[in-house]
């Protein structure tokens, strides 16, 4: 893809719970297409509330209400887990490029060009962000990086990628590629099925350093030490579906 004709810049943003940081993270996307506007892209935010207990998906609809047409709503009825939201909003995106962006702000939306600009340039199909390359980060928990090392180092085993971060919440792909990827998982195992799916149907994947602003259990962080443990399998049970991927065509 070769940034030369109007582009469509689809940010998905899978909710749960977040009334107190979705304003300042929709306003710092609203800002970020403000910005890419001036480079011929256009924005559009698909926000999945998965069945919220807070006041979430309330602020979504008033935003939603006021953002003139780039940005659409849609919401579980019951609580479905991240990736079964991810999957949901894919359904509604049009973009030719798509990325996920975290409703809790641990991820920065300024790093969003910096991450979809391999697909612009034409040179990837998918672009991973890593918390560990050059960008800032805010240090939490040693058996937290310890843990994804060793999901990392098992994803790349099996699907013979050198990433440094599969678990990174930032993912951007193409429209046909994001279209195309074999989706099951409903909670946080989506982030290892992903990049199955990715290495499954050959596409070119490109990583990118990203600053990463995470935040304690105390603040509002849901993912455990038992995702942890559960991503292992997941990882063997995205191996084991291999032939359910189809392959991206070329061009």
């Amino acid at each position: 893809m070769r940034h030369g004709k109007p582009i469509t810049l689809s940010v998905l943003i899978p909710c749960y719970n977040e009334a107190a940081t979705i304003d300042r993270t929709l306003d710092a996307v609203l800002a970020l297409g403000d910005q890419i506007a001036a480079d011929g892209i256009a924005l559009q935010i698909v926000a999945v509330d998965d069945a919220s207990k807070d006041a979430t998906f309330a602020r979504l609809t008033e935003r939603a209400n006021a953002a003139t047409g780039r940005m659409i709503v849609a919401r579980h009825e019951v609580n479905r887990g991240k990736g079964a939201a991810i999957q949901t909003a894919r359904d509604h995106a049009s973009g030719d490029i798509a990325i996920i962006q975290d409703a809790d702000l641990e991820y920065d939306p300024s790093d969003i060009p910096a991450v979809i600009s391999p697909i612009i340039e034409g040179h990837a199909d998918a672009v991973v962000g890593t918390r560990f390359g050059s960008g800032s980060h805010r240090v939490l928990y040693f058996w937290h990086r310890m843990g994804n090392g060793g999901l990392t180092l098992m994803s790349n085993m099996f699907t013979n990628l050198n990433l440094t971060d599969m678990e990174a919440g930032y993912k951007a792909f193409t429209g046909r590629t994001l279209a195309l990827m074999h989706l099951t998982n409903p909670r946080f195992g989506i982030e290892p099925e992903i990049v199955a799916r990715l290495a499954q149907m050959g596409a070119r994947v490109y990583e990118v350093p990203i600053s990463y602003h995470g935040r304690t259990y105390a603040e509002g962080k849901k993912i455990t030490w038992k995702d942890g443990v559960a991503a292992f399998f997941h990882i063997l049970r995205a191996r084991l579906s291999s032939s359910q991927q189809p392959q991206l065509p070329p061009g």
